[in-house]
């Protein structure tokens, strides 16, 4: 066992010592000791639950043998730090997740773990521990909330957020959002629709490092706290036939879980998560085989914000599996990948049956032939950006029209709440990129005013930052390189026009190639937004969103 490095032999009766003021029984030093990651905080709704969650696992590790310890692990709420400064925190602990998971593991020798986590950067952070510590491992989320009820109908998140951009426009009462911010939360668990933390946790399982449910089950059902305790066993198993993070996270299993992202249609996000995680085996994933897998994988899904179904549905549909088994029936995943059930993909979805055709559409009538994302490249975006498609309304797949140009988000949204934006516009906001931000921030007010002002079917926004998963409209985000390395988009002009081709896979700034170096000529990098604290360590470390927003080693340059 690798936890005896601290507990057997002369040497370590220091260590043993310290076990014994743990309250470590002799029983339990002679047992495998297996870390449990709480993602457990009071500030975060979709962790809020994950004490429950950890005594299960605890339970699940006791029963098979284990001796459970658990260590945190933090967990920003997106929704919370929406808007301001607290954004610009968002992505940025992703990394320190995944550090200071490895250096707790390390330091304690642990001989396997279970990560408990939820919400939107804490999942990728703790599948890129798991793949660079490459222990036996399995994960087991929070789940998502269940979905509100206003009048009858389902609401989640992103109808809060475009409940004030209708109420900016007059469209909605002061009484009627306040009915919205009463309603559209109404449990514990992530945000209900098809955002980051759940399209993140069902990738999980698509990864095959989650067990069936993991994505899907509502955090208030009991069936959570046993697919918990089935963690804890699961992982015992893992240990006992050396079934490690690295044997089921390979480049094939990363492409099984692109093309469920597509099928699902997921957040823009996973564009970020997926190359680094791919970058903890040693992968350089090149973020244009989204165009490729979108190819041939069809959109089955519309989960809110795209359509009016969420997660407490798509669960009862038979969950991730059943999606996974269309596309196993269509050819298009790699049916031999390990996972934590200890048998392979194939094995695992064969007899998973869609159980509601409303909610997971069949191959023959799928929303789209092509997948949920897609990467645009051309001359305002060399090196790629990404749009949801799935949730972009056909008549604005393809869009021309003049650049609004702003230089931070707040700027855009106070001129979107003023009623200077008009149908036809693309609004370019910049210096939010990774390095321009710092920390990349989200989207989300923005693109929602523009959906509660009336303006999702007629106006663009494309920017070096990204987007919530409740993002919805033609939301083109990661445009790299990003304005602050001096990027193309740091060149656009007012009035510039710009042409957005979601189904040619092209965004293009109508500026003759002699004009855009006239412009690079005159322009100068800005100064760092942020000079002290983790947000300049940051900055100087992280690599553009075309590569996961990754932090590189010091001194080598960007691939």
């Amino acid at each position: 066992m690798r936890s005896d490095n601290v507990k057997e032999g002369m040497q370590q009766a220091p260590h043993r010592s310290l076990f014994n003021a743990l309250g470590f029984t002799q029983e339990e030093m002679k047992k495998p000791m297996i870390g449990i990651v709480s993602s457990y905080n009071e500030i975060v709704p979709g962790h809020m639950n994950l004490d429950k969650i950890v005594n299960a696992v605890k339970l699940g590790v006791a029963e098979a043998g284990g001796v459970p310890v658990v260590f945190p692990a933090i967990a920003v709420c997106d929704g919370i730090a929406m808007g301001h400064v607290g954004m610009k925190y968002s992505l940025v602990t992703r990394d320190l997740i995944a550090d200071s998971t490895e250096c707790m593991a390390m330091a304690h020798q642990f001989d396997a773990l279970v990560m408990v986590p939820n919400c939107d950067k804490n999942v990728p952070g703790l599948l890129m521990a798991a793949a660079r510590l490459n222990l036996p491992t399995v994960f087991v989320s929070g789940g998502p909330m269940l979905a509100g009820r206003i009048k009858g109908q389902k609401k989640s998140l992103s109808a809060m957020f475009e409940a004030v951009g209708a109420y900016s426009a007059g469209n909605m009462t002061e009484e009627e959002v306040c009915e919205y911010e009463a309603k559209v939360c109404p449990t514990c668990g992530s945000c209900s629709g098809m955002y980051t933390a759940n399209s993140m946790n069902c990738l999980t399982e698509a990864l095959g490092m989650g067990l069936p449910g993991n994505g899907t089950i509502p955090a208030v059902y009991s069936e959570r706290i046993k697919l918990a305790k089935h963690a804890g066993m699961k992982v015992m198993e893992m240990l006992e036939k050396n079934i490690r993070a690295r044997d089921i996270i390979t480049k094939e299993a990363i492409m099984n879980a692109l093309t469920v992202d597509m099928a699902l249609g997921c957040s823009t996000n996973s564009m970020l998560h997926l190359p680094a995680i791919a970058h903890e085996i040693g992968w350089d994933f090149d973020i244009a085989y989204a165009n490729e897998i979108s190819e041939k994988t069809p959109n089955m899904c519309h989960l809110a914000p795209a359509g009016p179904t969420y997660m407490e549905d798509l669960n009862e549909a038979g969950g991730v599996y059943a999606v996974m088994n269309q596309l196993m029936e269509a050819g298009l995943l790699n049916t031999d990948c390990m996972t934590v059930t200890g048998k392979t993909v194939g094995e695992n979805v064969k007899n998973c049956k869609n159980l509601d055709e409303t909610v997971i559409r069949p191959l023959s009538n799928p929303y789209s032939t092509t997948g949920g994302l897609a990467v645009l490249k051309g001359n305002l975006a060399p090196d790629g950006s990404v749009v949801k498609r799935s949730a972009v309304v056909p008549e604005m797949m393809v869009h021309t029209g003049p650049a609004r140009v702003f230089d931070c988000e707040e700027d855009a949204i106070a001129a979107i709440k003023g009623g200077k934006i008009v149908a036809g516009d693309v609004v370019v906001i910049r210096y939010e990129g990774p390095k321009g931000g710092p920390g990349m921030r989200e989207m989300l007010n923005p693109t929602s005013a523009i959906a509660g002002m009336g303006l999702g079917a007629s106006v663009a926004l494309i920017t070096d930052g990204r987007f919530s998963g409740a993002s919805r409209g033609a939301s083109i985000g990661h445009v790299s390189p990003e304005a602050a390395v001096g990027g193309p988009i740091a060149l656009v002009e007012e009035g510039d026009t710009i042409t957005v081709d979601i189904p040619g896979y092209a965004i293009t700034l109508h500026v003759s190639d002699e004009e855009l170096a006239k412009r690079k000529a005159n322009w100068t990098p800005r100064e760092p937004k942020v000079t002290t604290g983790y947000l300049s360590r940051y900055e100087k470390l992280v690599t553009s969103g075309n590569r996961g927003a990754v932090l590189q080693v010091p001194g080598k340059e960007e691939k």
